[in-house]
């Protein structure tokens, strides 16, 4: 039996009524929370994202507003791609990684010296006190350049001009993958200005 799209006179229809069988239509992954979670301020949405020296975003990630930081710093990392002039695959790798108290453990900094990327991640407080607790046996802290942890301003920049679109501030996209194709299409607006 074939399947008829279109109206009766023969004409074609509009394109939103003529889809493909439902076992043929691609998969959207959109998450079943929408990426919508309770924190202090009530529902919420978290950006995650790598964001180069000129305060452009070169990965973004969407979840629920309650997850934590850290378990997502793989994935933001990971999907960090930036092209060759000649052949070759694209770069994944930065020289040096500027981050907040978040994203201070000792797996991330494992991850990040296996790949031979720098880290300028500050120590939260607790955690200096507890290497200071265990004594020799704590080991020496991390190396810190404020220096360059002052460059860690660009991340915030680059979350405030891609807020500057209403629609993102508020969040106004119920589904997940919406909205994040609303960041990418901010961020590629970024990129493209002069």
């Amino acid at each position: 039996m074939a399947a008829h799209c279109g109206r009766l006179d023969g004409h074609p229809g509009p394109p939103a009524r003529c889809r493909a069988p439902a076992g043929k239509r691609p998969r959207r992954h959109e998450p079943a929370d929408h990426c919508l979670g309770r924190s202090r301020s009530g529902l919420s949405t978290k950006i995650y994202l790598a964001v180069e020296s000129r305060c452009r975003p070169m990965s973004l990630l969407v979840t629920a507003g309650q997850a934590g930081d850290a378990p997502h710093f793989e994935a933001v990392m990971n999907a960090i791609g930036v092209p060759r002039r000649g052949p070759g695959r694209p770069r994944q790798r930065p020289h040096r990684v500027l981050a907040d108290k978040a994203y201070s453990s000792r797996a991330i900094r494992d991850w990040l010296r296996r790949r031979g990327i720098r880290a300028t991640i500050p120590q939260p407080s607790d955690q200096q006190a507890h290497r200071r607790r265990r004594g020799s046996t704590g080991g020496r802290p991390p190396a810190f350049d404020k220096q360059h942890y002052r460059q860690r301003s660009v991340a915030e920049r680059c979350i405030n001009r891609l807020k500057q679109w209403r629609g993102l501030a508020m969040r106004t996209d119920k589904l997940a993958v919406h909205y994040q194709a609303a960041l990418t299409l901010a961020g590629i607006m970024l990129w493209t200005k002069p």
